[in-house]
């Protein structure tokens, strides 16, 4: 009997097992869905063996366009396996550096690994992460060593390295000599004056001498970071001038033309660091560059007026009285001589008059012969002793020939024989203050205090001395102690108006005024503050009040007041000029 062939029909549980078995791909196969990724893997790896090909330090290509594909055969190809390896390890380093970022070892590896994988520019920027963390200089040494063997003439890499040293070691000399010689010009300007501070004083010069040699057509040497400021600091007075004439000479012979314009700024830079003989020596070295004879007179007062608009008034006089120097004329100079001969005549009979003696010593100050007006002064406080204005006008006088030093002397001197005086003691804060000493200056503010306790002028400067949190505490001490002084009410009014706390401002600044009428200062406070804040009619009618007040004292209003160029001005005008005066000085609070 013939066999049929039967046909039996598969059970589903055979073929979703059939279908589980052929779902899984031998090992000698690829599936199609990784295709993508391996092509990705080749580019990875051609993209990294162009990149050694090239030259990272100079950024100039080195690769043979016919015959890069020969090199390439003759390079190993890093595999799939090795890419995947390499991310592994960055992660792991990543790890590393973040967990202990002051353990060496740790970067110098993760820059290791990126310049095995061609990454030069990420190793190099693991470099500088690691200095900047590391925890001393020694450590520095592991990341100098690399830094050679892989870029050995990249003067920014060591530049870099130094200057993160220098945040660790600030007071290091040898760190900032090292750091200026690297630098480009524009950086070391700004270093030099750093590290002219950290040298003693010979040092200091012979640093400067050797920045001369590099920079020596770059004023700002000779100005902001240098000689003229390192001798007044030093209190070698006489040096000050000789050292700008002697820049400008050098700038000269080079054949380079002298920014009048940008000396000028200098100036006020050196007025607002508190180098006041280096302002004026640069004003009078440089303010008639450029300017034709004939336009002299105008060009300076325009310049005065502008540095008068900008709060720097000690350029501004320093202007006007090499201005009234040139000009004195043959009718002036009889002037000037027939008004010496009255003041000396009537000196004789009236010797104990210091109103004459401070006229006469004006006089000589204005003409610039500071040592006639010294002498006038000396000789004054012979005959009268307990003439603050004499004192405080001699020590002014000091301070801007010869120094802190010798202004100091004669204050304390001034002190000894006027005990309990605020005004020589505020004088002697305010030197100290000019010059930086800020801890002298709170020493001798204690000591005024315990010497004055009532004094509203020392309590005023005690507000404005003391850290901007501390203000209003130091008011509270400073009502209780005078209540009702003028000082203290406008220092109290200060502190409403820089608050924005416009209503108490002018409430206490009308206070202030109306208690002491004559003192312009707190009236030209007002004015100021009116302006910043109030409106038309409240400006309008601080404005009338002032006129019709007239007033004649104060500091900043008699300064004003008396120079020369303002001589019979009317009161609005002194007002708006004595604002002008105050500049930043009031905006906001010191």
């Amino acid at each position: 009997m013939k066999r049929f062939e039967s046909f039996v029909p598969v059970p589903d549980t055979l073929l979703q097992k059939a279908r589980q078995e052929q779902g899984h791909t031998p090992w000698v196969q690829t599936p199609v869905t990784d295709l993508t990724a391996v092509g990705e893997g080749h580019g990875t790896v051609l993209s990294l063996k162009l990149d050694r090909l090239s030259d990272s330090v100079s950024g100039l290509t080195v690769v043979d366009p016919k015959g890069y594909l020969t090199d390439l055969n003759i390079m190993k190809i890093t595999s799939n396996a090795e890419i995947s390896d390499i991310k592994k390890a960055r992660l792991l380093l990543r790890s590393v550096t973040q967990t202990n970022p002051k353990h060496p070892p740790g970067w110098i590896a993760a820059a290791r690994l990126e310049e095995v994988a061609g990454k030069l520019q990420s190793a190099r920027q693991l470099i500088q992460r690691g200095a900047c963390r590391l925890a001393s200089p020694e450590d520095f040494k592991a990341v100098i060593a690399r830094g050679v063997k892989a870029i050995p003439n990249s003067v920014k890499l060591w530049l870099r390295v130094l200057r993160k040293g220098m945040e660790h070691i600030p007071d290091s000399v040898r760190l900032w000599k090292a750091v200026v010689e690297l630098a480009n010009e524009e950086d070391a300007r700004m270093l030099l004056h750093r590290a002219v501070e950290l040298e003693t004083y010979d040092q200091a010069r012979k640093v400067l001498n050797k920045a001369r040699e590099k920079l020596d057509k770059e004023p700002a040497i000779w100005i902001t970071f240098t000689a003229a400021k390192l001798e007044e600091a030093n209190e070698n007075t006489q040096s000050v001038s000789k050292t700008i004439e002697r820049g400008v000479e050098s700038l000269q012979r080079e054949g380079l033309d002298i920014d009048r314009e940008a000396w000028l700024k200098e100036a006020e830079a050196a007025e607002r660091a508190g180098s006041m003989l280096t302002c004026q020596a640069i004003v009078k070295s440089t303010i008639g560059v450029g300017v034709d004879d004939e336009d002299r007179k105008q060009t300076w007062v325009a310049d005065a007026e502008e540095c008068t608009k900008r709060g720097s008034i000690e350029t501004a006089r320093a202007i006007y009285a090499h201005a009234l120097s040139v000009f004195v004329t043959k009718k002036s100079e009889m002037r000037m001589r027939k008004l010496r001969r009255l003041l000396e005549e009537g000196l004789k009979l009236f010797a104990s008059f210091f109103e004459l003696w401070l006229m006469l010593g004006q006089m000589e100050d204005r003409m610039g012969r500071g040592a006639k007006a010294k002498e006038v002064y000396e000789n004054a406080l012979k005959h009268c002793p307990g003439c603050i204005p004499l004192w405080l006008s001699l020590a002014s006088l000091e301070e801007r020939i010869n120094g802190l030093s010798k202004s100091r002397a004669f204050l304390t001197l001034a002190r000894k024989k006027n005990p309990a005086t605020p005004e020589l003691w505020l004088a002697a804060i305010r030197a100290e203050l000019r010059h930086g000493n800020n801890k002298e200056a709170d020493s001798l503010l204690a000591k005024a205090l315990q010497e004055c306790p009532t004094s509203g002028i020392l309590w005023a400067a005690a507000i404005e001395m003391v850290p901007r949190a501390q203000r209003k505490s130091k008011s509270s001490d400073a009502i209780k102690r005078c209540d009702h002084d003028p000082h203290v009410i406008a220092a109290v009014a200060k502190l409403f108006w820089h608050d924005r706390k416009v209503d108490k401002a002018r409430s206490w600044f009308n206070r202030a005024a109306s208690l002491a009428p004559d003192i312009g200062d707190f009236r030209a406070l007002y004015y100021k503050s009116e302006l910043q804040h109030g409106n038309a009619d409240t400006q309008r009618d601080v404005l009338k009040r002032c006129i019709a007040a007239e007033p004649k004292h104060g500091e900043r209003w008699q300064a004003t007041s008396k120079a020369v160029e303002n001589s019979h001005q009317p009161t609005d005008a002194i007002l708006r000029r004595v604002v002008l005066a105050l500049g930043v000085e009031e905006n906001p609070m010191l």
